[in-house]
Protein backbone atom coordinates (compact mmCIF):
# COMPACT_ATOMS: atom_id res chain seq x y z
CA UNK A 1 0.00 0.00 0.00
CA UNK A 2 1.35 3.53 -0.91
CA UNK A 3 1.68 6.05 1.39
CA UNK A 4 -0.81 7.97 0.51
CA UNK A 5 -3.49 5.05 0.68
CA UNK A 6 -2.40 4.61 4.21
CA UNK A 7 -2.99 8.35 5.07
CA UNK A 8 -6.11 8.10 3.44
CA UNK A 9 -6.99 4.69 5.39
CA UNK A 10 -5.34 6.28 8.69
CA UNK A 11 -7.79 9.49 8.36
CA UNK A 12 -10.56 7.01 8.01
CA UNK A 13 -9.69 4.97 11.22
CA UNK A 14 -9.69 8.19 12.97
CA UNK A 15 -13.27 9.58 11.55
CA UNK A 16 -14.56 6.02 12.79
CA UNK A 17 -13.18 5.96 16.06
CA UNK A 18 -14.66 9.45 17.05
CA UNK A 19 -17.96 8.07 15.31
CA UNK A 20 -17.95 5.13 17.23
CA UNK A 21 -17.15 7.05 20.71
CA UNK A 22 -19.92 9.81 19.71
CA UNK A 23 -22.42 6.38 19.98
CA UNK A 24 -20.87 5.30 23.72
CA UNK A 25 -18.69 2.74 22.22
CA UNK A 26 -15.27 1.81 24.27
CA UNK A 27 -12.60 1.52 22.02
CA UNK A 28 -10.71 -1.43 23.23
CA UNK A 29 -7.51 -1.46 20.92
CA UNK A 30 -6.18 -0.12 17.70
CA UNK A 31 -4.66 -1.86 15.20
CA UNK A 32 -4.55 -5.02 16.99
CA UNK A 33 -1.41 -6.90 15.02
CA UNK A 34 -0.28 -10.55 14.76
CA UNK A 35 1.18 -12.79 12.13
CA UNK A 36 -2.17 -13.27 10.89
CA UNK A 37 -2.53 -9.28 9.98
CA UNK A 38 -4.31 -6.93 11.88
CA UNK A 39 -7.69 -5.89 13.04
CA UNK A 40 -8.54 -1.72 12.93
CA UNK A 41 -10.68 -1.57 16.08
CA UNK A 42 -11.70 -3.51 18.50
CA UNK A 43 -14.57 -1.89 20.44
CA UNK A 44 -16.99 -2.68 23.20
CA UNK A 45 -20.89 -1.73 22.97
CA UNK A 46 -22.57 -2.53 25.58
CA UNK A 47 -22.01 -6.17 26.18
CA UNK A 48 -20.52 -7.31 22.62
CA UNK A 49 -17.03 -7.13 21.79
CA UNK A 50 -16.99 -5.45 18.09
CA UNK A 51 -14.21 -6.04 15.67
CA UNK A 52 -14.11 -3.81 13.20
CA UNK A 53 -12.36 -3.37 9.64
CA UNK A 54 -12.46 0.45 8.29
CA UNK A 55 -12.57 0.98 4.85
CA UNK A 56 -12.29 4.28 3.49
CA UNK A 57 -12.33 5.28 -0.28
CA UNK A 58 -12.73 8.69 -2.55
CA UNK A 59 -15.00 6.84 -4.86
CA UNK A 60 -17.65 3.94 -5.64
CA UNK A 61 -15.90 3.59 -9.28
CA UNK A 62 -15.04 -0.20 -8.08
CA UNK A 63 -17.99 -1.11 -5.49
CA UNK A 64 -18.73 0.51 -2.23
CA UNK A 65 -15.60 0.31 0.41
CA UNK A 66 -17.27 -2.81 2.10
CA UNK A 67 -17.21 -4.94 -0.76
CA UNK A 68 -13.60 -4.98 -0.58
CA UNK A 69 -14.00 -7.31 2.79
CA UNK A 70 -14.30 -10.48 0.59
CA UNK A 71 -14.74 -14.04 2.20
CA UNK A 72 -11.01 -14.16 2.48
CA UNK A 73 -11.23 -11.23 4.42
CA UNK A 74 -13.60 -12.09 6.53
CA UNK A 75 -11.76 -15.35 7.55
CA UNK A 76 -8.66 -13.48 8.36
CA UNK A 77 -10.59 -11.26 10.44
CA UNK A 78 -12.27 -14.19 12.29
CA UNK A 79 -8.72 -16.27 12.86
CA UNK A 80 -7.41 -12.95 14.45
CA UNK A 81 -10.50 -12.25 16.52
CA UNK A 82 -10.17 -15.96 17.66
CA UNK A 83 -6.43 -15.11 18.71
CA UNK A 84 -7.41 -12.37 20.67
CA UNK A 85 -10.21 -13.39 22.52
CA UNK A 86 -8.19 -16.67 23.62
CA UNK A 87 -4.88 -14.43 24.26
CA UNK A 88 -7.51 -11.83 26.30
CA UNK A 89 -9.37 -14.73 28.18
CA UNK A 90 -12.71 -13.09 27.29
CA UNK A 91 -15.59 -15.18 27.65
CA UNK A 92 -18.19 -13.30 29.26
CA UNK A 93 -18.45 -11.07 26.22
CA UNK A 94 -20.81 -11.40 22.91
CA UNK A 95 -19.00 -10.62 19.75
CA UNK A 96 -19.27 -9.75 16.04
CA UNK A 97 -17.94 -8.20 13.10
CA UNK A 98 -18.64 -5.36 11.92
CA UNK A 99 -17.43 -3.29 8.53
CA UNK A 100 -16.96 1.13 9.11
CA UNK A 101 -17.17 2.44 5.42
CA UNK A 102 -16.05 6.00 4.96
CA UNK A 103 -16.63 8.34 1.56
CA UNK A 104 -14.54 10.90 1.21
CA UNK A 105 -15.71 14.22 -1.19
CA UNK A 106 -12.40 16.04 -2.48
CA UNK A 107 -14.42 18.76 -3.73
CA UNK A 108 -15.60 20.05 -0.32
CA UNK A 109 -13.37 17.92 2.59
CA UNK A 110 -16.54 15.75 3.68
CA UNK A 111 -17.17 12.52 4.23
CA UNK A 112 -19.74 10.32 4.91
CA UNK A 113 -19.48 7.04 7.05
CA UNK A 114 -21.79 3.89 7.55
CA UNK A 115 -21.57 1.62 10.21
CA UNK A 116 -22.32 -1.97 9.00
CA UNK A 117 -23.31 -3.97 11.91
CA UNK A 118 -23.08 -7.85 11.59
CA UNK A 119 -21.31 -7.44 8.43
CA UNK A 120 -20.70 -10.95 8.15
CA UNK A 121 -21.15 -14.06 9.69
CA UNK A 122 -18.37 -17.08 9.64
Amino acid sequence: MGRYNKEIGNYGENEAVQYLQDLNYEIIERNFKCKMGEIDIIAKYKETLCFIEVKTRYATNYGFPAEAVDRRKQFKIYKISELYIIKNKISDLNFRFDVIEVLLNSKNNRFSLRLIENAFQI
